[in-house]
């Protein structure tokens, strides 16, 4: 396999309530993408259509789809087409009451390589997942594809060390965070600074901890609180790709809808562990406190 990895990260708005104007702006990054040789193709959180989580309303429901299914068959068609892989986020329904938050891998011959069912899920205000979301049950396990184990996390993953490490240990090769995440319009702009700040380098730390690639796909645009009683949320974009040793790749800006581009040496996390082999000196003798809430 060619050490060198072709990325894109196509930042796009989802907030159109018809999902077919929104797979549509996907589609077009994902050609857009294509044409510069990419292999690897990174779509946001829940790209299908607004995030409808800021409110609890049991007709959202209504918009979760099995998997496989419909979208899954079209974004597998265009894998075939481009020649790529790509990583997907949706809306899915397991069963009768039962979805999840799902990261879905199409392959390059079009087939359904693996998904991941996001395992760390948000209530906050305007954030109301637990209402929707059943937590993951699938794991921390990377999935295999044509262009190396991909650690597929999402969005809310993003924050915990934990989830990246137990990647990094079951030889993900590299950090993938599709997200849905902004401000609300009503906060000051130093507290914008502080949450943009802090999401950026938890992640960056990630990739740092690990000797890791990471890349962070986000939205843009702001989306109207459906229930009139927020301004909403203003999606912050600034997707990223960094390297392990956290060094910027690549980083766009608060709202340009925009394909970024990127080349991944992966041999580099080989070279970064060597002189920095924090998983070398681990001391899981002394870590079983971790499975703990908190030790009092």
């Amino acid at each position: 396999m060619n050490s060198l990895l072709k990325v894109a990260i196509v930042q796009q708005a989802c907030g159109d309530l018809d999902s077919a104007i929104n797979l549509d702006a996907s589609i077009r990054g994902m050609r857009e993408a294509a044409t510069y040789g990419t292999e690897l193709i990174v779509l946001p959180e829940l790209h299908l259509g607004p995030y409808f989580c800021q409110t609890e309303d049991t007709a959202r429901f209504d918009l979760a789809e099995s998997i496989p299914g419909p979208t899954t068959e079209t974004l597998g068609a265009m894998a075939k087409e481009l020649g790529v892989v790509i990583v997907a986020s949706l809306f899915e329904k397991r069963a009768p009451g039962l979805y999840h938050n799902t990261a879905v891998v199409l392959e390059r011959d079009g087939r359904l390589a693996g998904k991941y069912r996001k395992m760390h899920i948000p209530d906050d205000p305007g954030y109301y997942e637990k209402f929707y979301f059943t937590p993951g049950d699938l794991g921390f396990t990377p999935i295999l594809t044509s262009v190396g184990k991909l650690g597929v996390l999402v969005c809310w993953d993003q924050w915990y060390p934990e989830a990246a490490r137990l990647m990094a240990l079951a030889g993900a090769d590299i950090l993938i965070y599709p997200t849905a995440i902004g401000w609300n319009p009503d906060d000051p702009e130093a507290e914008r600074e502080r949450q943009l700040d802090a999401w950026i380098t938890v992640q960056r730390g990630h990739a740092v901890a690990n000797g890791l690639p990471v890349i962070a796909c986000n939205r843009v645009g702001q989306e109207p609180d459906p229930s009139g009683q927020s301004q909403g949320i203003l999606f912050w974009g600034n997707s990223f790709a960094a390297g392990p040793q956290g060094e910027w790749l690549i980083h766009a800006d608060a709202s340009e809808e925009r394909v970024l581009r990127v080349t991944i040496d992966r041999r580099r996390s080989e070279d970064v562990r060597r002189i920095w082999p924090f998983l070398r000196d681990r001391r899981i003798d002394a870590y079983a406190g971790m499975t703990r809430r908190f030790i009092d």
